[in-house]
């Protein structure tokens, strides 16, 4: 069954089996969405800030459980995961039916040690405090870095919780062990109850999790403290754009009443012109009332001559 915000989805043909699933049942699993090579590659270069980083502080996050964010300065290798097409083209079909585009919510490696307990069950979606089974709010993805088992604590799933966000894990039965390899990815919905398994392995259990989010929403990470426009300058353009280098209409995080990729270029002139970001229908009520305006200016002008 699809929500009822996902009707648009449905009356589609044809929707990518990906978001199919996801919005039937709130996450999907995607094999082998990447080599083994760049897994390999993208541990290495994580091994050394993993071994330096804390615990985190306070249950939820985990205090068995290291965390660091910030990837695009990172890692090379997780810019491909941010970008992947695949994952790209559920996220458009999944939150463009609510945004102009998907601003990056949040990118985090993460290493959960052995003796941590399993996670309370939660959607990631109750960060913002707002309307719940109306629209979707995030679509996040996780990439294991290594095996996911029973043992270790695997990511737990359940089914269905998209439907209501009212239900709690003992209304919905047993949860799904997603089981996955290095270079397999785990999509699920902001709404979707999850957690984390415990992990009683003898090894740590390591994974990133990319979050995308509406692009107006206030994001998990603070983008604009966390790359600079000269780092910025440095990536793809569609990542910029991600971390907040473009605005959303109408009149969203804009930079001196300007898009913020001018940022991006090699010199930014010190006086701007403020410019309208409008949407379409917006741009045409707009000029529409201007004319009328303009018109009846004209009018009067004459009238007093």
């Amino acid at each position: 069954m699809i929500p009822h915000r996902f009707a648009s989805l449905a009356a589609a043909a044809p929707i990518d089996p990906v978001s199919r699933d996801l919005a039937e049942q709130g996450y999907a699993v995607l094999r082998g969405a990447i080599a083994p090579a760049l897994v390999d590659g993208i541990n290495r270069e994580l091994d050394e800030r993993m071994a330096r980083t804390p615990f985190s502080v306070g249950a939820f996050h985990g205090n068995r459980t290291k965390r660091f964010h910030g990837l695009l300065k990172r890692s090379r290798g997780a810019h491909a995961l941010i970008l992947h097409d695949g994952i790209l083209a559920a996220v458009r079909t999944i939150l463009g039916q609510w945004c102009d585009f998907a601003q990056l919510n949040l990118s985090q490696a993460l290493e959960i040690h052995p003796g941590a307990p399993a996670q309370i069950a939660h959607r990631d979606q109750t960060m913002w405090p707002a309307p719940r089974g109306e629209i979707e709010y995030s679509l996040n993805v996780l990439w294991p870095l290594g095996r996911f088992t029973a043992e270790n604590g695997a990511t737990r799933m359940w089914p269905g919780s998209h439907h209501d966000h009212l239900q709690q894990e003992g209304d919905l039965g047993p949860a799904e062990t997603c089981l996955m390899e290095p270079g397999d990815a785990l999509l699920f919905l902001g709404s979707t109850l999850h957690a984390a398994g415990a992990n009683h392995s003898a090894t740590p259990r390591r994974a990133i999790i990319i979050s995308y989010s509406l692009g107006w929403l206030k994001s998990y990470e603070n983008q604009s403290l966390t790359y600079s426009p000269e780092f910025a300058r440095t990536l793809d353009p569609a990542l910029a754009a991600m971390i907040g280098y473009r605005w959303h209409r109408p009149n969203l995080g804009t930079y001196d009443g300007q898009c913020p990729s001018i940022l991006l270029q090699d010199e930014v002139p010190e006086y701007l012109a403020t410019f309208d970001s409008l949407t379409p229908a917006q741009t045409d009520i707009v000029d529409a009332h201007a004319r009328r305006e303009l018109e009846r200016m004209a009018i009067r002008n004459n009238d007093t001559v």
